[in-house]
């Protein structure tokens, strides 16, 4: 499918170009007896804290986002744990059980009020039954894998 695709693909989150917001932006229509909502941060355990700053410089880093100095909608930040691999051990009767090990974090930001807010499109995204029914039947298929897991 790709002549060269090591280098069509993006293997790491640095191989993702950034767009710059000059020239691409997407404005979000409210409606309108919506206002902005600014949600206070909840604490978070200090471990947790670093895990979530040091996301955010990756993508500040890859130029996927970019710092703005005021803004009328503030959403929370979740640090939610990601399973790694399944490992083996064994307990006290030498059985093996297998486990889940917690390897890294995934950050998510909440947009539910920010949702709630926004006009509703007319014109949304296929059901996923409906998209798969349109696949059926053909020769090729290409499957894109996020980076989060």
């Amino acid at each position: 499918m790709f002549s060269k695709p090591r280098r069509r693909l993006a293997w790491k989150l640095t191989d993702i170009k950034g767009i710059d917001p000059e020239i691409c932006s997407h404005k979000i229509l409210l409606e309108e007896e919506h206002s902005p909502k600014v949600q206070s941060q909840r604490r978070v355990n200090p471990k947790i804290h670093d895990v979530i700053k040091k996301e955010l410089e990756k993508l500040l880093d890859a130029g996927l986002i970019y710092p703005i100095s005021d803004s009328p909608w503030v959403s929370l930040i979740h640090c939610v744990p990601k399973k790694g691999g399944m490992t083996v051990i064994k307990n006290d009767e030498n059985e093996l059980i297998p486990t889940h090990l917690v390897m890294s974090c995934r950050v998510c930001i909440d947009y539910r009020k920010l949702n709630e807010a926004k006009r509703k499109d007319h014109f949304p995204l296929p059901f996923m039954d409906q998209m798969l029914e349109r696949l059926a039947g053909n020769e090729y298929y290409c499957f894109l894998d996020g980076f989060s897991g």
